[in-house]
């Protein structure tokens, strides 16, 4: 049953200028977490965060996700990967205040570099379907599918953080993941925030797609993605496209 508020949980966040250190790591890195006034809203289940590596959205993710109550190595609430730190949540999770309503402390935060080691610790724990082939025996594409279907139920608000979840996935099962992400929405009990380089994922439709710079943060359309444009003109003439690219590798080499 849908809970009784329905998603988005999470509603806001904004900075505490004094926990705001403007000459360290990400403050000084991102000018958008130089502003005083910055804050990020969330009004709808899904949110997806966009750009170039390097551009801030993975270290914005991981920083909500330790707001939630995840560990910045990823997992469960209370999940702590044996190699981690213990010095506590991240500069920018600490500067970060949010409004919640009501506060959710379920789910999981994916992170595809520490996720082999998440899946040992959720066998260990007692794999769900006791049949079925253990979490970390599996790649990463079907063990990542299989624990949202084997492991995870729509009957409590949970909060899915996933950063860039397409390392783990093949075309086809990325539109398995779209599936699953809309059975999450209908449900009505999930929030979902993602960092994608994937095309396919940002398709998702209703999703809030929010277009990291480096510099700044602004919604954006689908069709004015420049991974998606760049995508469709390699697919449309991929012949053509890879004639121009090492055309001008030859160039740069004779220079």
């Amino acid at each position: 049953m849908p809970a009784s508020l329905p998603p988005p949980f999470l509603k806001k966040v904004w900075l505490k200028p004094e926990e705001v250190d403007r000459d360290a790591f990400p403050f000084a890195r991102f000018p958008a977490l130089l502003d005083d006034d910055f804050e990020m809203t969330f009004e709808r289940p899904v949110t997806m965060f966009i750009g170039e590596n390097g551009s801030g959205k993975s270290t914005i993710l991981q920083a909500l996700a330790e707001v939630a109550g995840f560990h910045a190595g990823g997992g469960t609430v209370g999940f702590q990967l044996h190699n981690t730190s213990n010095e506590g949540r991240s500069a920018l999770a600490r500067a970060l205040q949010p409004s919640w309503l009501p506060k959710v402390s379920r789910g999981f935060f994916f992170r595809s570099d520490t996720y082999g080691e998440v899946a040992r610790y959720i066998d260990d724990e007692g794999n769900p379907c006791m049949h079925k082939i253990p979490l970390w025996q599996q790649s990463h594409g079907e063990s990542f599918l299989a624990l949202f279907t084997e492991r995870f139920t729509f009957q409590r608000p949970c909060l899915y953080f996933l950063d860039e979840p397409e390392n783990a996935l093949s075309p086809m099962r990325q539109m398995a993941l779209l599936r699953f992400m809309r059975q999450w929405e209908d449900a009505g009990n999930a929030q979902i925030v993602l960092a994608t380089h994937s095309p396919i994922l940002m398709s998702y439709p209703g999703a809030d797609l929010r277009w990291f710079d480096g510099r700044d943060i602004q919604p954006i359309a689908y069709a004015d993605i420049e991974h998606v444009k760049v995508t469709r003109a390699f697919l449309a003439n991929p012949d053509r496209y890879l004639e121009m690219l090492f055309e001008e590798a030859e160039d740069d080499g004779d220079g």
